[in-house]
């Protein structure tokens, strides 16, 4: 697999992954569990448990097999979110991309924490529903929303992104009242983050 603009890891294709138990704590609880909150974030917000999650992990950070899953969109860029398996530099990279043009353009990192300019919401939104069923990759919608959650960067979400991020964690496999749970401190999470800056020449945007 090769990513234009982005060539330092043994790549291979991660979607396979995304049904196995374990995947969504694995990508989402850090989340979940910054900001102090009240209730200790457990796997068990996604219908998971730590031996899931454990397993997994052997898989996701292995340093010879990077997994990547790819969000194509339709209409404009989409993107890839690459797990760096670098020895002693363990992260989650996410690039825009735009096949057989530019090449791939980092928008953030997760290192224990998010870096990076991001997705406001309405970005976010226009590429986990435009979905491109012509190239591989992601196509269900929920799944989508979840993989681009973590580039959120827009404290302006409107009132009914709680009742859609509820809708996607239930859709993989939490239970309904941990779902209500985890959306809250997902939410809570990337609100409070740096505000997007609105003059990022965004691909997005055309510029």
């Amino acid at each position: 697999m090769l990513i234009k603009g982005y060539d330092v890891g043994p790549f291979v294709p991660g979607e396979s992954l995304l049904v196995q138990p374990g995947f969504w704590s694995n990508y989402l609880l850090a989340m979940c569990s910054s900001g102090g909150c009240a209730e200790r974030p457990v796997p068990e917000w996604f219908g998971e448990d730590g031996a899931d999650v454990d397993a997994l992990s052997e898989i996701l950070f292995d340093s010879e097999n990077w997994p990547v899953f790819r969000v194509p969109a339709e209409d404009g860029p989409g993107v890839v979110v690459i797990y760096r398996n670098l020895g002693g530099d363990y992260g989650t990279d996410y690039l825009l991309t735009c096949p057989g043009r530019s090449p791939a353009e980092s928008i953030g990192g997760w290192d224990g924490d998010f870096s990076g300019t991001g997705l406001t919401w309405r970005q976010l939104i226009r590429i986990a529903d435009g979905l491109s069923l012509g190239d591989e990759g992601v196509q269900d919608t929920a799944t989508r929303f979840l993989l681009l959650l973590p580039l959120l960067t827009d404290p302006d979400v409107p009132g009914t992104a709680s009742a859609r991020l509820v809708a996607a964690l239930t859709a993989i496999g939490a239970p309904h009242n941990t779902a209500s749970l985890a959306a809250e401190h997902l939410l809570a999470h990337v609100t409070r983050r740096p505000r997007h800056d609105p003059a990022w020449a965004s691909p997005l945007s055309g510029s």
